[in-house]
């Protein structure tokens, strides 16, 4: 039986994952470079068995003219990476939940009884994330931003709840933020990179898991697994994620390798 490959070609990178004999392994692409995606495939890996899935998969394919490959859809790899996952991280995988995947955008899946509802989703996500700070701080390198993002405060540039009442008792938790990017005005002094880009993420975050939380409570279920290539490495997000979910009790998973959650599910198709 011929090995298989499993490619997720997204709008912002191209992941990549193959079972060996010591495990997964994992590598991923700008989008940009398909080129040197499909060079890659054709030195390292001539004879396996491509499974495409993603927005750019048909692109994909045409760079691979002279070997098989097929493709799938893209919330079906998902669906099945994400089991395949919670199999390997979880000591027991939930029957029901949420699927979450943030990448160039955010997608909401109903996972249930073996079949997948599509529930919505937003074009507020990684490609946002990017898009936007890059234009607030000419910095487009995800690794880059991520690192300056660890070092930033929000509090100079979002308005809590809190600072809005001034000292009176608030209807709900002070810490929350009322509005990103509030605080900002003509009088307010230099903002670094650094708050920028966490506060960018902080918008980014807050709006996928508020999203997650409703379509959760729609569905009727408790659980919310969270993948995507926006995801990987970003620390802020994650907490984000886990705590506003915990404030309305769901339990927010977010998988190790969650940003090959497309990949993993086409290479076991």
């Amino acid at each position: 039986m011929t090995e298989k490959i499993g490619i997720d070609a997204g709008g912002t990178l191209i992941k990549i994952a193959l079972k060996t004999e010591e495990g997964w392994l994992y590598r991923s692409f700008p989008s940009t470079r398909i080129d040197a995606c499909a060079d890659w495939l054709a030195h390292e890996y001539p004879d396996r068995l491509i499974m495409l899935t993603g927005g750019k998969a048909a692109r994909l394919k045409e760079k691979l003219a002279d070997r098989p490959c097929s493709v799938l859809p893209e919330f079906t790899a998902s669906a099945k990476g994400a089991r395949r996952l919670l199999a390997r991280e979880c000591t027991t995988v939930p029957k029901r939940f949420l699927l979450t995947t943030v990448g160039t955008g955010t997608s909401l899946n109903y996972i249930h009884d073996g079949a997948m509802d599509w529930l919505g989703g937003s074009g507020v996500g990684g490609g946002t994330i990017m898009g936007l700070t890059g234009l607030l701080t000419g910095i487009y390198d995800f690794k880059t931003l991520l690192c300056y993002a660890a070092r930033g405060k929000r509090d100079v540039i979002d308005l809590t709840v809190a600072r809005i009442y001034e000292g009176e008792e608030p209807p709900i938790a002070g810490d929350l933020t009322a509005s990103n990017f509030g605080a900002v005005s003509e009088h307010a002094l230099s903002l670094s990179p650094e708050d920028q880009i966490a506060s960018i993420i902080g918008l980014v975050a807050e709006t996928v898991t508020s999203l997650s939380i409703l379509a959760a409570q729609k569905a009727e279920v408790d659980t919310v697994i969270f993948v995507g290539g926006a995801l990987s490495g970003n620390k802020q997000l994650k907490e984000i994620a886990a705590q506003y979910c915990a404030q309305w009790g769901i339990t927010a998973i977010l998988p190790q390798n969650g940003a090959y959650c497309g990949a993993i599910g086409a290479a076991c198709s």
